[in-house]
């Protein structure tokens, strides 16, 4: 792996901490402080759990891209290594929206027939 490659992940894995940490810390506590977020299902827990959900997929997305960069850097990459962790990435994905939001945010279905579809159809 050169450099650039191992400058690149390091960068995606540090961004992904401080944005997950720094976001819950300085964001979302404060933002759910308020006492008018809209109140879904009837109270402002769905958004909330929606919210911080979301937050979270998108460093799970730059953990996942930078595996995807990893495996590129390797002279001979092999197509399904390059599936795996696209399936590994989005079956995180589906198993933090759907613990995340009960069941009630759909994405986890979506995301869960990401995951089968890519691992099984590359």
């Amino acid at each position: 792996m050169n450099y650039l490659v191992l400058i690149a992940v390091i960068l995606l894995v540090c961004l992904a901490a401080a944005h997950s940490y720094l976001g819950e810390r300085y964001i979302l506590q404060r933002l759910f402080r308020r006492d008018n977020l809209p109140k879904l299902f009837g109270s402002d827990d769905f958004t909330k759990r929606t919210l911080r959900f979301a937050w979270h997929v998108t460093s799970i997305a730059w953990l996942g891209y930078a595996g995807v960069i990893i495996a590129l850097s390797f002279p001979t990459v092999d197509v399904s290594l390059i599936a795996t962790i696209i399936a590994i990435t989005f079956l995180i994905h589906f198993v933090i929206a759907l613990v995340g939001s009960t069941g009630k945010h759909l994405s986890w279905i979506a995301f869960l027939i990401v995951t089968v579809a890519v691992y099984f159809g590359v």
